[in-house]
């Protein structure tokens, strides 16, 4: 299965029809996050077929040259947002190990097979949750359907109640769900995301079902 399997089946729906007018609207009149070219990106870096795991963030960035089209990345150059340095260091945590903190580019994630993907794919800019529409949750929700059917095993990392929310759609039995507090200051700091060993639990799995396991570390990467 690939991106264009999802994107076929889909196309000929009436919400992606009016999805897509909407975009074409927003991003003529507006300044939205990420650049249009930019806003499946974590369909064209994470290759349906070799999927492995899926974190679900919310909606990205919307600060100006933030957002890229993966969940919780940023372009090079940019400062690390709060989330992604605690992600960095339950990172480093886990695997004793010292991240690459110039560098939030998630990119190096993506290309192993980790789908990093915000149910809302784009934002205005300076409004979170301004493109909270309908469309949205019926694209995710077909998109987590399409995931689903894939039978390899896959892990799915989700984080904070949002994410939660979406457990309901995964009932293939060939996977294992990790559940943890965001890793915004507000929800990782009480607690619950610090020491979960995620992804280490992560790479068993995978290690486990004689799938390459994931180098989370951002280090030089080989």
């Amino acid at each position: 299965m690939e991106r264009n399997d999802f994107f076929n089946e889909i196309k000929n729906k009436e919400y992606f029809k009016r999805l897509n007018n909407f975009l074409d609207e927003e991003y003529k009149n507006k300044v939205i996050y990420p650049p249009k070219d930019e806003l499946y990106n974590a369909f064209k870096l994470c290759s349906l077929s070799s999927l492995k795991v899926v974190i679900i963030g919310q909606d990205p960035y919307f600060n100006k040259n933030q957002a890229m089209g993966l969940a919780f990345s940023v372009k090079e150059g940019v400062k690390l947002p709060p989330s992604l340095e605690n992600i960095y260091k339950e990172i480093e945590i886990e695997f004793n190990s010292i991240m690459n903190y110039q560098s939030g580019d998630l990119t190096y994630l993506a290309k192993q097979g980790v789908f990093l993907i915000n149910p809302i794919l784009s934002v205005v800019e300076g409004k979170p949750l301004s493109h909270n529409i309908k469309e949205y949750q019926l694209f995710f929700e077909d998109l987590m359907k399409f995931i689903d059917k894939i039978y390899r095993p896959i892990v799915f990392i989700l984080w904070g109640n949002k994410a939660k929310s979406y457990e309901k759609y995964i009932l293939n039995k060939n996977r294992l769900v990790i559940k943890a507090t965001h890793p915004s200051p507000l929800g990782a700091n009480k607690g619950g995301f610090f020491n979960s060993d995620m992804f280490k639990k992560t790479n068993e799995y995978l290690k486990k079902h004689n799938l390459k396991e994931i180098k989370w570390e951002n280090t030089i990467f080989d």
